[in-house]
């Protein structure tokens, strides 16, 4: 049998295993986790939190008299539950928050049972140190084109283009649940911890060939709250830039169009605005309030590009963008999907 104790020296190693269980709580699982695991926890979120109070309020040996009783049941519910179906020859990883006694309960009664289960050494912590490490050296690797162009030039929609024109594409807004901007919140779709954006980013790099370009959006070193590695916005200011040059009424008919949802919901939008009051004058922000109540969307949407994006765009790309002095320049006065769609495939060459 394979020794109870497994250390993995690379994120490959996880994939000898048939199944990766997670036996940490809901909520440790939610904030991040190893991609393709399944949460199987031994102590739920507030049996975890009421067996650390015990802990640290009466002793450490009351709290693993009662840590041991909730244990034991959540193993047998998942003994029912889950791992009926497992055939004889199933070989699992467990794997909780340092390889410690949660992820050991478990993989000591599955060896019992007779499975080959294994127990991951130092937990999700070594998971999170290999993510750091492959960020930083997987970007290294890598050729990007940054698409740049003005708030409202349609890159993120024209990088998606590109992706479907079976091009590499690294949609960072996408992965982070947010468009870039100050106003960039999405509805309903709240940005994921940090944690979970980089594992999400570091599968999505992993599937990258080196050989060919990869297609990004030009960004800050930040995307909503998230951070981007150092190696990879390195990487991407490195990088040749493709500059999309759209008309400003298209750009603001673009952008009345895909951000349909703030005037749908003035009073969101409202209080959106009021984020700018460190940037703009109180009279500013008082008329583009106006503005909000009043619906006059096309004349808000072209001052906010006037006295607020555009200037931002300037300063911040030419200072951070290495290719943004001699980029290859992309005209158009048509960002609607059958525009984008022809803009994309004069990017790539079609």
């Amino acid at each position: 049998m394979k020794p109870e104790v497994v250390s993995v020296g690379q994120l490959g190693d996880l994939s000898g295993f048939d199944e990766i269980i997670d036996v940490r709580s809901p909520a440790e699982f939610a904030e991040d986790h190893i991609p393709g695991s399944t949460n199987c926890p031994v102590l739920d979120d507030r049996q975890r939190a009421e067996v650390g109070t015990l802990y640290k309020q009466v002793s450490p040996f009351a709290a693993r008299k009662l840590g041991a009783a909730y244990v034991s049941a959540n193993i047998a519910g998942h003994l029912l539950e889950r791992f009926q179906s497992r055939p004889k020859d199933w070989q699992p990883l467990v794997v909780c928050w340092r390889g410690g006694q949660r992820s050991a309960a478990l993989t000591y009664v599955l060896r019992r049972i007779g499975w080959e289960a294994q127990q991951l050494d130092g937990g999700y912590r070594t998971y999170r140190r290999l993510v750091v490490e492959e960020l930083d050296r997987l970007p290294r690797a890598l050729r990007f084109r940054v698409v740049c162009g003005a708030t409202g030039s349609g890159k993120s929609r024209t990088l998606q283009a590109i992706g479907g024109l079976g091009e590499q594409i690294l949609d960072l807004e996408e992965l982070a649940c947010h468009k870039g901007s100050v106003l960039g919140v999405l509805p309903d779709c709240p940005q994921p911890s940090q944690k979970m954006f980089e594992s999400r980013l570091l599968v999505q790099l992993g599937a990258l060939d080196p050989a060919r370009p990869v297609y990004v959006e030009a960004e800050s070193r930040k995307v909503g709250i998230l951070h981007l590695p150092g190696s990879l916005i390195e990487r991407m200011r490195a990088g040749e830039c493709v500059h999309i040059e759209a008309s400003f009424a298209a750009r603001v008919d673009f952008l009345l169009r895909d951000y349909d949802y703030f005037t749908a919901s003035p009073e969101w939008l409202d209080q959106r605005l009021q984020t700018l009051r460190r940037l703009q004058s109180s009279e500013t922000i008082a008329r583009w309030r106006e503005q909000v109540r009043d619906g006059r969307w096309r004349e808000l949407v072209g001052e906010l590009l006037d006295r607020h994006y555009d200037p931002l765009y300037s300063r911040s790309q030419s200072h951070n963008y290495a290719g943004f002095e001699d980029p290859v320049r992309f005209a158009t006065d048509d960002l609607t999907p059958a525009g984008i769609d022809r803009l994309a495939r004069r990017i790539c060459g079609r």
